[in-house]
C-alpha cells in the first residue's frame, strides 16, 4: 500500500516562499507520475503541477507558472513544490498526487494514490 506524506506547509505573507515535500513509502513510486493539487475553501480541487518520472518533463497550471516549480528526487521517494511570490489567492490544501501509470493527467480522478494534505496561507 503506498503512502503519501506531505510537509511544510504554513503561514506565509504574500510575496514570501515555502518549499513543499511529499514523501512516498510503502514502494517506489520512480516510474509513476506525481503531481500536486490544491483544494481553496468553497472550490474544488485542481490541478497544481505535474512531474514526469524522469523529472525532465513538467506541467504547471497557468495561474503558478514562472512562480512554482515541481521537482523530485526518485532515489528518496520524495516529490517537491518551490513556491515563491506566493499570492493570497494561492492559500488553500496541498494535496500530492501519484498515478499508477507514467503518463501525466490534470485529472484528480486519474490518480491512484493521495497524500491527507497539508495547510497552505498567504496573508496579504
Amino acid at each position: 500500500q503506498v503512502q503519501l506524506v506531505e510537509s511544510g506547509g504554513g503561514l506565509v505573507q504574500a510575496g514570501g516562499s515555502l518549499r513543499l515535500s511529499c514523501a512516498a513509502s510503502g514502494r517506489t513510486l520512480s516510474g509513476n507520475y506525481m503531481s500536486w493539487f490544491r483544494q481553496a475553501p468553497g472550490k474544488e480541487r485542481e490541478f497544481v503541477a505535474g512531474v514526469h518520472w524522469s523529472g525532465g518533463n513538467t506541467l504547471y497550471e497557468v495561474s503558478v507558472e514562472g512562480r512554482f516549480t515541481i521537482s523530485r528526487v526518485n532515489a528518496k521517494n520524495t516529490v517537491f513544490l518551490q513556491m515563491n511570490s506566493l499570492k493570497p489567492e494561492d492559500t488553500a490544501i496541498y494535496y500530492c498526487a501519484a498515478r499508477a501509470y507514467a503518463n501525466g493527467s490534470v485529472r484528480e480522478t486519474a490518480y491512484d494514490y493521495w497524500g491527507q494534505g497539508t495547510q497552505v496561507t498567504v496573508s496579504s
